[in-house]
């Protein structure tokens, strides 16, 4: 499975981005997508996901509300639309998938996740 992942720069606060998620692979490594994000000497979060199925989506509290994950089956690839951007926003942004978890309601724990894109890093600026 291979992930890339698009987007990153520079932006002011209040202003918006989105990151893109090219994927490749077998469909079942890729059932749960998901983004995540490390900013410089914190440990990688979760940002949200998406279940490539169905479409249903899970949000960390700090980012509802202004972060949209959604996915483009034709193209395969998942999309983090992101608005209101703060400069605590600020991390490099990382796609990645795992299978579908049946029964995982909430999949926010890097480990459960299988495949990793390199990342794409912006910078929100005050």
């Amino acid at each position: 499975v291979q992930l890339q992942a698009f987007g990153g720069g520079l932006v002011q606060a209040g202003g918006s981005l989105r990151l893109s998620c090219a994927a490749n692979g077998p469909t079942f490594s890729r059932m749960l997508m998901g983004w995540f994000r490390q900013a410089p000497g914190k440990e990688r979060e979760f940002v949200a996901h998406i279940r490539w199925g169905s479409g249903t989506t899970y949000y960390t509290d700090s980012v509802k509300g202004r972060f949209t994950i959604s996915r483009d089956n034709a193209k395969n690839t998942v999309y983090l639309q992101m608005n209101s951007l703060k400069p605590e926003d600020t991390a490099r942004y990382y796609c990645a998938s795992t299978r579908s978890l049946d029964g995982w309601v909430v999949a926010a724990r890097p480990d459960l996740y299988d495949y990793w894109g390199q990342g794409t890093k912006f910078t929100v600026s005050s």
